[in-house]
């Protein structure tokens, strides 16, 4: 069986790019000659949201293997957004690129279940059962435990989805919770790469890797760097890169001897290139694309480089 971790891996051995396009559409984002054709409302703001982000996968789908949409900027627009966040998500998938719904869920089981049911699975209304969003991976935050987090393991294991789970996050304040020592000396992050790690046992692929991945900032590289040894079947998203100041260097210590391991987000340094210092005279605003497709090579080569430095 071909996970849909194998997938993921095959596609970023395919574009020899492991990063992945996050869309956070933010108003202020997104170019002016987008934004003009649309009303200033919510729905206004989710049609250009949605032209946007098709721009830019009609740009980098054949050097980007993934694109993460981030469930926040599409849900405070209301049912415009959430449509937006599907008909993107979908079009995405179209062009055969890995969809990843950036939505943080983990609730008491039952309510897991809802929201398992909606992203990775199926709803079901008597007789009839219905696929809501349809994406491949999303992530979860599983500080209520085990039985938060089994809903969607097991929506995992029969509809071949996948969830990157918070291990350490890239936030300035994450080490006030993730950072705490436990009785037993393990710090808390700890604990949860080796639950992480345990849950997905059953979901490896052929890479080794298994379907139940990790969030792994690049801010922290040293955490990077003991997470990738203490959970070898664990792959990573990993965020921070760009704006929020991760290094490439910084985040090679996340893969493998084979060059494996990880993908790497970038949402503002690659939806906003075209107003990067390196990029804004060479691109005008309409082309907007092009800047981002020039960003996403540059920063795929110097990724590439330091993986095979490290």
């Amino acid at each position: 069986m071909l996970f849909i971790i194998d997938e993921l891996i095959d596609k970023i051995k395919e574009t020899k790019n492991p990063t992945v396009l996050g869309l956070d559409p933010r108003y202020e984002i997104i170019p002016e000659c987008i934004k003009e054709k649309y009303g200033k409302d919510l729905e206004g703001y989710a049609k250009a949201s949605t032209e946007f982000c098709k721009k830019l996968i009609d740009e980098t789908y054949d050097i980007i293997p993934a694109v993460k949409l981030q469930l926040a900027y599409f849900e405070m627009l209301g049912p415009s957004g959430l449509q937006a966040f599907n008909e993107i998500g979908k079009y995405a998938k179209e062009k055969k690129m890995i969809v990843m719904a950036d939505a943080k869920r983990g609730d008491i089981g039952s309510t897991s279940q809802a929201y398992s049911n909606g992203f990775l699975g199926r709803t079901s209304i008597d007789e009839i059962e219905e696929k809501v969003y349809d994406v491949d991976f999303m992530t979860l935050n599983p500080y209520m435990g085990t039985d938060c987090v089994k809903p969607f393991i097991d929506d995992c294991k029969k509809y071949n989805k996948g969830v990157f789970i918070l291990v350490k996050t890239s936030n300035k304040s994450s080490g006030e919770l993730q950072d705490l020592k436990l009785e037993s000396g393990q710090k808390v992050y700890e604990r949860v790469a080796s639950l992480v790690e345990g849950w997905g046992e059953e979901l490896r692929g052929k890479y080794g890797y298994s379907s139940v991945s990790a969030v792994v900032g690049a801010t922290y590289p040293e955490q990077l760097r003991e997470i990738r040894k203490m959970a070898p079947h664990t792959y990573f998203l990993i965020p921070g890169y760009g704006a929020q100041g991760g290094k490439a260097e910084d985040i090679a210590l996340g893969f493998d001897e084979n060059g494996l391991g990880g993908i790497v987000n970038a949402s503002r340094s690659l939806m906003g290139a075209y107003k990067l210092d390196m990029w804004k005279d060479k691109y005008t605003q309409n082309e907007f694309a092009k800047a981002t497709r020039a960003e996403a090579i540059r920063m795929r080569d110097e990724l590439n480089l330091a993986i095979e430095k490290k």
